[in-house]
């Protein structure tokens, strides 16, 4: 009998899965997301708050996107599970629709719950973000 996986372990394979999807451009983490779930950005970016899931895929992701000539790729160093909490750090990079790089190196914090995200906080350089995002206008 296979012994049986700790909540922590199918967390963070949930996790795994979702960023392994992004990279190969056949889904994203914020699939992982319930329909209750929030996401706060943390820092003084003028988007940083705390979005209902449509508001954050809607109001962020979406015009992210829509800024962007390629799609983000992200790069993991770690993946981190303790209780229902699962850390990851990462970097990801693109190119803008003005043909400049994007960059940044980011740290997730999903609160899980039956391999969902129900809470997301994310840090990362909201200076880098900011720029990129009054640079470049979103498109369709």
């Amino acid at each position: 009998m296979a012994p049986e996986r700790s909540i922590e372990m199918l967390n963070k394979e949930a996790v795994q899965a979702g960023f392994d999807r992004w990279r190969n451009r056949t889904g994203s983490p914020f699939d992982l997301l319930a329909p209750e779930a929030v996401w706060t950005i943390v820092g003084s970016s003028p988007l940083s708050k705390t979005y209902s899931r449509e508001e954050f895929l809607d109001q962020v992701i979406g015009p992210f996107n829509a800024r962007m000539a390629t799609p983000l790729v992200p790069t993991v160093h770690g993946i981190y599970a303790d209780g229902d909490m699962v850390i990851i750090l990462f970097e990801a990079s693109a190119t803008t629709k003005d043909n400049r790089p994007y960059h940044n190196t980011y740290t997730w914090y999903f609160q899980m719950k039956e391999g969902k995200v129900v809470k997301a906080i994310a840090f990362f350089d909201t200076r880098e973000f900011d720029e990129f995002w009054a640079r470049v206008a979103p498109t369709k």
